[in-house]
Parts: C-alpha cells; sequence; structure tokens
C-alpha cells in the first residue's frame, strides 16, 4: 500500500522564519546544511527525514515550508518522494539537491513538481538564496537550465504527443500567450520577452501570470516542461508552431 499524500501545510505566517526540512540519507550532510541554515535569522529547521518515506511521514506531523530532497536515497527515492509531496494540494516547496549538473534525476524531480534544483557543493550563500527564493514562490532554476535539461532528455518525453488533455488546455492560451510561452520555455527573461514582442514588462508579467492559471502550473519551470511535452516547443530550440 502506497502512503498518502501528507496534508496541506498552514499559509506562512508574515515575519515566521521559513520552515525547511533535511531529506539526506547521508547524515553528515544534513548535519552541515542544519549549522548553515540555522544561523540565519529567518530560517529554522524543523524536521529532518533519511529517505523521502521518513520525510512523508515526518509531513504528517510537521508544517514546512521548503523541502531540500536529496535524489538517490534507499526505500523511497527523492523524486517519487516529491511526486508524492506535490499531490498535496496547497504542498511545500522542494528543492531538489544533486551531485551532477544535467542529471536526469534532476530533471525527473522538475516533472514530478519541484521548484527548482541545486549542486549539492553549491556556495552556502547560494543554498539560502535559492530557499528564500522557493519560498517566495519563484523557481529556483533559471528556464536556460530548465532547457538544456529537456534537450537533454527529449528522448524520454512524449515528442509532440503530450496528453489530450494537456493539449486541450493550450487551447485555452490566446495567440499572444502562446507567443510568451514560447519565448519563457526558449529560457527568456521577461525583460527579454518584452523587448522580442515590443511590450511593457508589466505586460509580459501579467501574461505569464494567465499562463500559469489557465495551465494550472506552479512556475517558469513547469511552463518549460508542459511545451516540451505538448511538442510547444521541440528539442534544439524548434517550435510547434
Amino acid at each position: 500500500m502506497q502512503p498518502t499524500p501528507p496534508p496541506s501545510p498552514q499559509p506562512p505566517e508574515p515575519g515566521r522564519p521559513i520552515r525547511v526540512m533535511l531529506v539526506d540519507d547521508q547524515v553528515l550532510l544534513r548535519t552541515g546544511f542544519g549549522m548553515v541554515l540555522t544561523a540565519q535569522p529567518d530560517m529554522e529547521v524543523v524536521a529532518e527525514a533519511g529517505d523521502g518515506a521518513e520525510a512523508l511521514e515526518a509531513l504528517r506531523s510537521t508544517s514546512v515550508d521548503v523541502v531540500l530532497m536529496d535524489v538517490r536515497m534507499p526505500r523511497l527515492d527523492g523524486v517519487e518522494a516529491t511526486r508524492r509531496i506535490c499531490a498535496a494540494a496547497s504542498p511545500p516547496k522542494v528543492l531538489i539537491l544533486t551531485t551532477f549538473d544535467l542529471d536526469e534525476y534532476a530533471f525527473s524531480g522538475l516533472k514530478a513538481g519541484a521548484s527548482g534544483f541545486m549542486l549539492k557543493d553549491v556556495p552556502p550563500s547560494e543554498l539560502l538564496a535559492a530557499i528564500r527564493a522557493v519560498h517566495s514562490g519563484d523557481a529556483v532554476v533559471a528556464p536556460s537550465t530548465t532547457r538544456r535539461l529537456l534537450d537533454r532528455f527529449a528522448p524520454m518525453l512524449p515528442s509532440g504527443s503530450g496528453q489530450e488533455s494537456e493539449q486541450k488546455e493550450l487551447n485555452r492560451l490566446t495567440e499572444r500567450e502562446r507567443e510568451v510561452m514560447v519565448l519563457v520555455a526558449q529560457g527568456l527573461s521577461n525583460g527579454e520577452i518584452a523587448a522580442r514582442l515590443v511590450l511593457s514588462e508589466a505586460t509580459v508579467k501579467t501574461h505569464v501570470g494567465r499562463i500559469l492559471t489557465k495551465l494550472g502550473l506552479r512556475d517558469r519551470v513547469q511552463v518549460v516542461v508542459l511545451a516540451y511535452e505538448t511538442g510547444l516547443v521541440r528539442a534544439g530550440g524548434g517550435t510547434g508552431f
């Protein structure tokens, strides 16, 4: 029997420290990350787990804002744990920690719903910035990095034959929103998209927000993944127009 997804956490309270859970089968790594995090006035480590199964169990009794998730663990790996965590109605943000850049595990973690991934040897300042960014609702992984991941692992995707329901969802977008989605998937920032389409950045931000709402996506990373899965953008930079 598979464990049920953890209950949805309560919305964060203004001014409260970011509640972080560390999930890694190496105690030394958890200790090191924990020392860095607890030294910050705006963060606290509220739980630790040695594998995905322990993480799911801990989330049933602990409110968490951000999960730092290793991927290669015994019993239940980080990708499957991420998938189950993100199945909740309002789950904590998940930040995947990997050993190698452009790892297939990072790719799978993004598809499972993670808000980003980082290397385990990342400088502490970058790790802290990533946690704060994820907590505020931003995606840590730049769309251009996600695109490199998808270009590399394109054979694992359905290659333009995305789920029929996903294809229908794209039909809800206006022509301009589809243009913006393609450019997001190609790794352009709001400013770059604005320059390309001769729009204001505020207008581009509005379009991106509507795309996320209409397609039920959490962030720009998921926009990139969906664009590849549905064939809107193809490996190598082509488009499905």
